[in-house]
């Protein structure tokens, strides 16, 4: 395998003035080095544009991806204002989540050449480079909050994707890829030894990690704190093995529908699995898909499978034995950790374990790696979980990446733990948090124990808890205070009025937040796009759509809370779910792709935009021409969401006033002619029970000229 720096993630402890600037240098390089000799396994332009599994973008995407979001990510933050590429980094901005396993991505794009994409990612390496030159040298008092955390976010997100563009390879047809010197596979395998099972004591120890004195860089799950108690339990001594596993597939268990959850048997009809997605049956027997070969199976590594093909396994086992079998908790899986004596930091070089690429670029036997009593603690294959990732008392979103945990709060989404040998960095830490649709192929096995006790439920997803987004839903969606109309309803039946007498069949609700709006024009419209920079808010829409309706707690006063529920049918919009469809997105950035609208409503987005003018300028775009832009705001700018030689109204200007409106009218009126005055519209945001903001908003209606 190549030699390559380590790719492990750095002790901020350690990182002095002397050190900082050049171990953050240094582990960029690495890493973006590492991620592009990746895609040397790619054989031909045309494997960068097949897609190896409906529900992902191409590889195409996932080059640009990384390097976009280090851009994305700077401007955000404000450590650099300029783009190198504005459209790559709309169109490589958000991936295609595995939300649903039976819902294809249709969407067109129009893909860079390969050539291009590479150039760009030439010229984001000067540019973060730079920027780290450029950066303070002292280790910041405050690191969750620093540019330096925003870099070493880029590093990390890189390193994430270095692992699930493999996975996607690996998935790809074998003409589409070529074995390559610097990833090669173990060649060792033989058999396993029988099944065991290791005693795990009971224990008491705490989780979370201190996000105002980290040691190491963290995702915003990582933070806050548990306290986990566990009783006694057995585990298996060794990761299940594929020998283990065969005697599943061989007595027909995945025909067997009684060991198979509502859920499982759902994808495994609709995939038609029959066993292992990385197992193909050849005429001299199995074989081991591995990332860019076949391989005769190697029966004593660990075998690879989804959530729900591992549960069945479980359910197996117990009928099999009379036995509560089942997957560990987070909880149990950290207690077997602590039993073996694996601490929560980065490994020794080389690793004690099939981590980090120190060994392999495949798995390897189960019993390669000893930790204690049992093998495979850490490294080889992820190791699913019963527990659906949730919050740390004490959670909080980065502000620079509020999508990364919130959008998996969701019930759907099982942890894995131990990472695998393609695991480098902060996903090489036991500590680290990431979660999966069960549905969802990774590098990733499991490791069953036996144990009387319940699975706790996690209650954490099912009310939304986040303040601001909770104050949005019931600003959106809950009582009317002071007689004050439903804002954004308001607003809705405002475009639609203007619009009498002209077809309606797109609209656009841009900065939709929980999407009321999206709904209300959808009683009028045939189809209505919501957009919004949250993925927080984003996931409330999406909620409502596939559900039918939301949960929230409010504060009252103190730590006092009450419980709200709002659906669709109570607003009588129920019938209209098929009409939308809500997105994540950047105004100023938006994909080519949202265009062709016959109504656009901005409602108290302009003055929270970075380069307000960008958006107005590029508005024009994305109407029909007789179409209809709808812009409220109440003008509230702050330094804090736009800098100040950003304003587009506000100040003084040659000695006198420069209105928002003045700053509209100067940015639209080549395209647009404004509709009738301006007129106030009011709205009242809920902050505990006898704590209101009331605020008004001006709203003005502007036509697309015809020509």
């Amino acid at each position: 395998m190549m030699k390559t720096p380590s790719l492990r993630t750095l002790d901020l402890a350690m990182a002095g003035p002397a050190l900082l600037r050049g171990q953050v240098r240094q582990a960029f390089h690495a890493t973006f080095d590492r991620y592009e000799s990746l895609f040397q396994l790619l054989q031909g332009d045309e494997a960068y544009y097949k897609k190896p599994i409906s529900l992902r973008h191409p590889l195409i995407f996932y080059l640009g991806h990384t390097a976009t979001f280090f851009v994305n990510k700077f401007v955000l933050a404000g450590i650099h204002t300029g783009r190198i590429d504005p459209k790559l980094e709309s169109m490589f901005a958000v991936g295609v989540d595995e939300m649903s396993w039976d819902d294809l991505n249709a969407a067109h794009y129009d893909w860079p050449s390969v050539e291009a994409v590479w150039a760009y990612r030439a010229k984001v390496r000067e540019l973060v480079d730079g920027v780290i030159s450029r950066l303070p040298p002292d280790p910041p008092q405050n690191w969750w909050n620093s540019p330096w955390w925003v870099v070493l976010m880029g590093i990390e997100h890189e390193r994430i994707h270095l692992e699930t563009s493999s996975v996607l390879m690996r998935q790809h047809a074998l003409p589409y890829v070529k074995p390559h010197a610097d990833w090669q596979p173990c060649r060792a395998s033989g058999e396993p030894p029988a099944p065991q099972l290791v005693t795990i004591p009971a224990q008491h120890f705490r989780l979370g990690r201190d996000r105002h004195h980290p040691e190491y860089y963290g995702w915003d799950n990582e933070f806050g704190v548990h306290e986990a108690r566990t009783a006694e339990f057995q585990a298996g001594r060794t990761l299940v093995s594929n020998r283990e596993f065969l005697a599943f597939v061989e007595a027909g268990g995945y025909r067997d529908d009684s060991v198979w959850s509502e859920e499982g048997l759902a994808w495994r009809r609709f995939a038609q699995a029959g066993h292992p997605t990385f197992w193909v049956r050849g005429e001299g027997g199995w074989r081991l898909r591995l990332l860019a070969e076949e391989v005769p199976m190697p029966w004593d590594w660990p075998v690879e499978t989804n959530f729900h093909e591992a549960k069945a396994f479980c359910n197996w086992m117990a009928r099999q034995t009379g036995k509560p079998y089942r997957l560990p908790t987070e909880d149990e899986w950290h207690a077997l950790r602590r039993h073996a004596g694996v601490e929560d930091a980065p490994q020794p070089s080389p690793a004690a374990a099939n981590i980090e690429l120190d060994h392999f670029a495949s798995s390897c036997p189960v019993t390669r790696f000893a930790h204690g009593e049992l093998f495979d603690v850490i490294g080889n294959v992820w190791q699913w979980c019963e527990t659906c990732t949730y919050p740390f008392d004490g959670f909080e979103v980065h502000p620079v990446y509020d999508d990364f945990t919130t959008p998996t709060f969701d019930d759907r989404h099982a942890l894995i733990k131990g990472g695998s040998w393609m695991s480098c960095g902060n996903e090489a830490l036991p500590g680290s948090r990431y979660a999966f649709r069960r549905h969802f192929f990774q590098h990733a096995g499991f490791r069953y124990v036996v144990s009387d006790a319940s699975v706790p439920l996690q209650t954490g997803s099912y009310y939304e808890t986040d303040a601001q987004v909770a104050q949005y839903c019931e600003f959106h969606w809950g009582a009317q205070f002071f007689d004050v109309p439903n804002f954004p309803k308001a607003l809705a039946e405002a475009c639609v009025q203007a619009m009498q007498g002209r077809p309606l069949r797109r609209a656009l609700d841009l900065g939709c937040a929980t999407g009321r709006a999206t709904f209300e024009l959808a009683r009028h419209v045939a189809q209505v796009t919501g957009i919004d920079f949250s993925a927080r808010f984003i996931g409330v829409g999406h909620q409502m759509t596939g559900q039918g309706r939301i949960r929230y707690t409010l504060c009252d006063e103190g730590e006092l809370t009450s419980y709200h529920e709002h659906t669709l049918a109570e607003h009588g919009l129920d019938g209209v779910r098929d009409r939308v469809a809500f997105f994540q997105g950047d105004a100023c950035n938006l994909k080519p792709i949202y265009t062709d609208y016959d109504i656009i409503l901005a409602a108290n987005l302009i003055d929270r935009l970075y380069e307000p003018a960008l958006f107005l300028r590029d508005v024009q775009h994305r109407i029909v021409p007789g179409g209809l832009l709808a812009i409220a705001s109440p003008y509230t700018w702050l330094s804090e969401f736009t800098v100040r030689e950003h304003w587009i109204g506000g100040f003084k200007k040659d000695g006198e006033n420069c209105t928002t409106l003045d700053g509209l009218h100067a940015l639209l009126d080549p395209h647009f002619e404004r509709i009738g005055p301006p007129r106030d519209v009011p709205f009242v945001i809920r902050e505990t029970a006898r704590k209101f903001q009331h605020s008004l908003s001006q709203l003005t209606l502007w036509r697309r000229r015809e020509s």
